[in-house]
């Protein structure tokens, strides 16, 4: 085994002493914001310039979320700012932005020895780790839940010392002063940001931080307004005006003096090697710089990006795999595993398995891989000169990315400048690496700037789709389930076989390791991360949930909704099931299991209501399903319906969705026009998971490797959508994530509904209608 840092760490905690020099001293860590020409720095937040303009640090990468608009707008309410004068930029990596509640949830990733001793060492070492590594990244939908109390006390500490040298120029109390709209007050007394920082920043804040008493937050629109009614929203999103008119900048847009363009071939998966390629083939190809070669790729850098890719396919690179994965061979094994592989139980509750007498109804669900298939593909920019490395790139996990590119070097992480760049769609594409450490090589190999942009091949090849899940849920069911009963759950019982992808993830992102490698170290270790979800949010006397560890030959990751969208598809569909068998309407059914969670059942009679819910009999189309995500008091919930029928004129193989409609309960929502982007783009990613194409691999590469043939809907394929948000007081949760999982069984209920087929595969029509 080899050593790691995180190895020795966690190994001299058990004998005592070393970790605590790891976690525990107290360290003090240099603001990581420097003022520019006419500026004031006020902590790692806030800069403010003689104009009054606001500059704010955001520490979470912008893939198209509106992270940038809504983390910047928690600064600006608590500030007192006008919308209007707020500026952004991306944070610097620093301790000062430490993500620790995304650190608390991977915990078992970065050190499973020290994960799940208790609640408040789970708290202290991630709140430890988070701000030592430095940990910031933009994953799990934790953005709010990490930042939200930073951002306002930034601006409560702000406001309070612009107030405060207001005062004193005005010989008064400085709590007697308003701060709004941009404009410190007092009587007729009035004074700008700009022209108070100076002073201000050479003051100390009171402590706490002024915080004002009622926290950021937007009312829903009543459902009888129509969304196209009512009047702009108060914080439009920052990154939009540049977006539409081009001058938003990317990674792919960065230009540097002397800076060639390279592009790279992979071969099958991870475990492939380069054996040949013909150089003099590419001989007639204008402005090619060089080639770079390493045991598992080839990159060719030219003036343009274009040659270099016209001469990488003139080298015809062979590679040879020692693990050429089928997707047949993947099913197979799946198929043997879930039927009499090994498990372990990762989840219990109420009477658990001792109360599971027999199995009166038993359905199987199969979910294959998906790719997060993002628009932009993986590009980076780089500089090597004189031992030190500068890159641009847009990550999810910038530190991580930045100490793998060192080391692929050989340079010290504090000799490597990341300059964090937004992405241009992620769906957690972006957390890994791998473009990174290439462009890194090729820039120093080649010595001169360099810009790498993965062709779609290379993106379908490299990128780790999420996991297959094949699923066998059974019941025990009240008078055995016999005709006539109430179909009421005694005991639900899951087996999930699928591979352990967050530790398999875990070792690519914090160890550094190969993929292959990452599989071989994760191999048959239980994972719970990868069955989030499977715990239903019903009140059943027994539910048990078993994972079985599969290793398919073949990389996984993470894609937006990640095991939720496998779970609640398996779930709901087999509740809709159980339903059928007893003769029940599916929501009334759903209604009676739901207990104490009155939250989601509001959220199911508001989407039935305004859908007109029919109960989906009559072959009316009309399919329903729920989910939550998180623990009942601060988790996110959604209940969709779905219409749909068949429809051979369509272009996703006769089936045609007409609208999806959805009732959300997110908490206190601080951005309401975020939060319904945020939904409708989940409900559409989930109406792709389940009438897109699977993808199949033949060989270790997939079948196919263009954008087109992945059967992603296009504005004709978009279903009319509404969107109701309950009102609620409740901490905020992510709706990013919660649209992704309801879509996709839903809209197989609907099918039922339409068809009378019922259909337990995602995608949904990979084996026709």
């Amino acid at each position: 085994m080899a050593i790691t840092r995180r190895g020795l760490v966690t190994g001299a905690a058990l004998g005592g002493g070393l970790i605590a020099a790891w976690y525990f001293l107290p360290r003090s860590f240099p603001n990581p914001l420097e003022p520019g020409p006419g500026e004031e720095v006020f902590g790692a937040w806030i800069r403010i310039a003689e104009d009054s303009v606001v500059t704010i640090a955001v520490p979470q990468l912008e893939m198209g979320q509106g992270v940038t608009t809504l983390l910047p707008q928690l600064v600006a309410q608590e500030l007192g700012a006008d919308w209007r004068q707020i500026a952004v930029e991306p944070a610097p990596i620093a301790a000062a932005y430490p993500n620790v509640p995304l650190a608390k949830r991977w915990a078992v990733m970065w050190d499973p020895l020290a994960a799940g001793l208790s609640e408040a060492t789970d708290d202290m070492l991630a709140r430890n780790y988070a701000r030592n590594t430095p940990f910031t990244a933009t994953a799990d939908g934790t953005s709010l839940e990490a930042y939200e109390a930073m951002c306002r006390e930034a601006g409560a500490a702000v406001r309070a010392m612009l107030a405060q040298e207001a005062a004193s120029r005005w010989d008064t109390s400085w709590e007697e002063c308003e701060v709004a709209n941009g404009i410190v007050s007092w009587g007729d007394r009035r004074a700008t940001f700009g022209e108070l920082a100076a002073g201000a920043a050479t003051r100390s804040p009171p402590i706490p931080p002024p915080l004002r008493t009622q926290a950021p937050s937007e009312s829903p629109l009543p459902a009888s307004v129509p969304d196209d009614v009512g009047t702009a929203p108060a914080f439009p999103r920052i990154d939009l005006p540049s977006k539409v008119d081009g001058s938003y900048l990317f990674a792919g847009d960065v230009r540097l003096p002397g800076m060639v363009y390279a592009a790279i071939r992979h071969g099958p998966n991870n475990g492939s090697e380069l054996t040949g390629f013909d150089e003099s083939r590419a001989a007639g190809v204008r402005g090619v710089v060089g080639a770079v070669r390493t045991r598992r790729w080839l990159a060719v850098a030219a003036n343009t990006w274009w040659s270099a890719q016209r001469a990488l396919e003139a080298m015809q690179p062979q590679f040879t795999t020692s693990f050429p994965v089928d997707s047949d061979d993947i099913a197979a094994r799946l198929d043997t595993y879930l039927e009499a592989g090994a498990s372990a139980k990762i989840a219990e509750t109420g009477f658990g398995e001792d109360a599971v007498e027999r199995i009166d109804m038993a359905r199987r669900y199969e979910i294959e891989p998906a790719h997060a298939a993002p628009l932009e593909t993986a590009s980076a920019t780089a500089r090597y000169e004189d031992g030190r490395l500068e890159l641009w790139i847009a990550s999810q996990a910038p530190e991580q990315a930045r100490e793998a590119a060192a080391r692929a070097v050989g340079l010290s992480s504090t000799d490597v400048a990341l300059y964090p760049m937004p992405a241009g769609g992620s769906f957690d594409a972006r957390l890994e690496h791998d473009h990174a450490i290439e462009v890194a090589h090729i820039a120093k190999t080649l010595g001169r700037p360099v810009q790498l942009v993965w062709h779609r091949r290379e993106e379908m090849i490299r990128s780790r789709p999420r996991p297959p899940h094949y699923t066998l849920v059974g019941a025990q069911l009240a008078q055995g389930g016999v005709p006539g009963s109430s179909g009421a759950i005694d005991a639900l019982k899951l087996r999930i076989a699928t591979p352990s992808s967050s530790h398999e993830f875990g070792e690519r992102v914090f160890e550094n390791t190969t993929a292959w490698a990452a599989i071989r170290e994760s191999a048959g270790r239980p994972d719970p991360l990868a069955c989030e979800g499977a715990v239903p949010p019903y009140e059943l006397p027994s539910v048990t949930v078993r994972h079985i560890p599969v290793e398919i030959g073949l990389p996984v990751g993470r894609v937006r909704g990640n095991a939720h969208s496998a779970t609640a598809f398996a779930i709901e569909s087999f509740i809709d099931e159980v339903a059928a068998r007893a003769g029940r309407e599916p929501m009334g059914y759903r209604m009676a299991m739901l207990g104490q969670d009155v939250r989601l059942a509001a959220c199911l009679q508001r989407a039935a209501s305004i859908a007109g819910w029919d109960g989906g009999a009559g072959q009316s189309g009309q399919g329903i399903a729920c989910h939550r995500i998180g623990d009942v008091a601060t988790g996110a919930r959604i209940a969709c319906v779905a219409t749909a029928r068949r429809d051979a004129e369509s272009g996703n193989g006769g089936v045609r969705v007409t609208r999806l409609t959805a009732a959300v309960d997110i908490g206190r929502i601080v951005n309401l026009d975020i939060a319904r982007q945020q939904v409708e783009g989940g409900l559409l990613f989930g109406l792709a998971l389940a009438l897109g194409n699977a993808i199949r691999y033949r060989g270790g590469l997939p079948a196919s490797f263009d954008y087109a043939d992945l059967g992603l809907p296009g504005l004709a394929d978009c279903p009319e959508i509404a969107i109701d948000f309950m009102a609620s007081e409740a901490a905020p949760a992510d709706p990013g994530e919660i649209g992704v999982a309801v879509a996709p069984p839903a809209i197989a209920n609907a099918l039922f509904s339409a068809t009378g087929l019922r259909l337990r595969r995602l995608p949904l029509l990979s084996g026709g209608l």
